[in-house]
């Protein structure tokens, strides 16, 4: 009974978890779990009754991540195990390493988010899962364990889609209300959208090759950056965050890519290419063998973030012109949400600010920790689904995972026929 291990539970146990990042479970005062506790627990014919309380499991990539959450959005317990430093040190993701770090560790982390929660199993209202997309192998160590919990505690599972629950994020941490713009960046994606309601999106623009994480990743293995000690341990991404701040944006100029095209999508996979050019003559101009640190890679490194964020805002301008041009959104008091591990970079947040305070939109983005995939995001878009009623299965027969998934109904068509002309902003910040 849930009354019965709030009672239990000894506070010095709590004061033993450790931070999140780390594969272990969050810290959580005593005062914070009794407070929890008492949230949870409601009086009624003398029986404890829970709220909807949902278990979210992700492992879409290279995360193993669980959360408990329950309808109020109180994050009960949560744990993650990252495999980035695997990863840094094999040169990228690779789907068979990622697939055996997962299976280690997924009885572990969902156990610590159990246990740090304070619920039991049958105590869960549901089971949420990613099952698309992502990684096929990833996704099939989340999903198979997911369904054994699901019979074992005889629970409705909630089958979830990797990029909805990203976009429904900030509906956790901030009072955002249907409709609103939602701008998805991370390794694998790069998304447009308006959110009409929990399962209801329109999508105005993606990337039509590679996704700015992933071409950021690149970027930074060509520059070598694990070798500078102050980027040990550090993604692609957040070391050229990191560099760039010490460097001067301007000082050299990639060209922001699809100038000419009048829509939403994107496109990394040119500026990448700019890039790689220019590394190699610089190296040639410093008399440098390929793998021999640049004198000059904090410039570079502000140059590309620089123009990734001034094509990325730009898009996402036009995106916001034309929902109030085709009355998609209001007119007043419009939001736009920035999510993904992508949106937690503080200078691609200064230039999305930029352009919402010049259309008198209202930006959200959720903290960085829930920015990149944990089991948070997947347990609140599970508690989302639960209000609503959308997606619950009591029969799990013939779930399968899609590595592949489009989000929402594509209208990608209607913004080009639009053809909205965007004003120059000043990005330099």
């Amino acid at each position: 009974m849930m009354w019965k291990s709030c009672l239990e539970r000894p506070a010095n146990l709590l004061r033993s978890l450790t931070m999140y990042g780390t594969g272990e479970v969050i810290s959580k005062s005593p005062k914070r779990y009794w407070n929890g506790c008492l949230r949870r627990i409601s009086i009624h014919n003398d029986k404890c009754f829970s709220t909807k309380i949902v278990l979210g499991i992700e492992t879409s990539c290279d995360d193993t991540g669980a959360a408990v959450v329950d309808e109020a959005g109180n994050i009960l317990g949560e744990a993650l195990h990252s495999q980035n430093e695997v990863h840094i040190k094999t040169g990228g993701i690779i789907p068979l390493v990622a697939q055996q770090l997962h299976q280690e560790n997924i009885v572990r982390i969902v156990q610590q988010a159990l246990s740090a929660s304070g619920v039991s199993g049958n105590e869960l209202s549901a089971i949420a899962t990613s099952v698309q997309p992502g990684l096929a192998l990833s996704l099939g160590v989340g999903l198979n364990y997911s369904l054994e919990l699901v019979e074992k505690y005889k629970k409705p599972f909630i089958p979830i889609h990797h990029m909805e629950a990203h976009a429904l994020t900030a509906r956790l941490t901030n009072q955002v209300e249907f409709p609103f713009l939602v701008l998805l960046l991370s390794g694998g994606h790069c998304i447009l959208a308006v959110a009409q309601s929990v399962s209801e999106f329109l999508l105005l623009g993606q990337t039509l090759d590679i996704a700015p994480g992933d071409m950021l990743d690149k970027v930074a293995r060509r520059l070598y950056l694990q070798k500078y000690p102050e980027c040990s341990g550090l993604s692609g991404g957040k070391a050229i965050e990191h560099l760039a701040r010490q460097g001067n944006m301007l000082r050299y100029e990639f060209k922001v890519p699809m100038e000419r095209h009048k829509n939403c999508n994107f496109s990394f996979a040119g500026l990448q290419t700019q890039v790689t050019r220019m590394i190699a003559k610089k190296e040639r101009e410093e008399g440098l063998q390929e793998g021999q640190l640049l004198s000059c890679i904090s410039d570079l490194a502000a140059a590309v973030q620089y123009t990734v964020a001034a094509h990325i805002a730009k898009r996402t301008h036009r995106a916001i012109l034309f929902c109030i041009r085709k009355g998609i959104l209001p007119h007043n008091k419009a939001t736009l949400v920035a999510s993904g591990g992508v949106a937690s970079n503080q200078f691609i947040r200064k230039t999305l600010q930029i352009v919402t305070d010049a259309t008198d939109f209202t930006l959200f983005c959720p903290p960085p920790r829930l920015c990149t995939d944990n089991g948070v995001m997947i347990a609140w878009n599970g508690i989302e689904r639960l209000r609503a009623g959308l997606g619950i299965l009591y029969s799990t027969e013939g779930i399968r995972y899609e590595p592949k998934a489009p989000l929402g109904t594509d209208i990608s068509k209607l913004v080009k026929e639009a053809s909205i002309n965007v004003p120059a902003l000043n990005l330099t910040i």
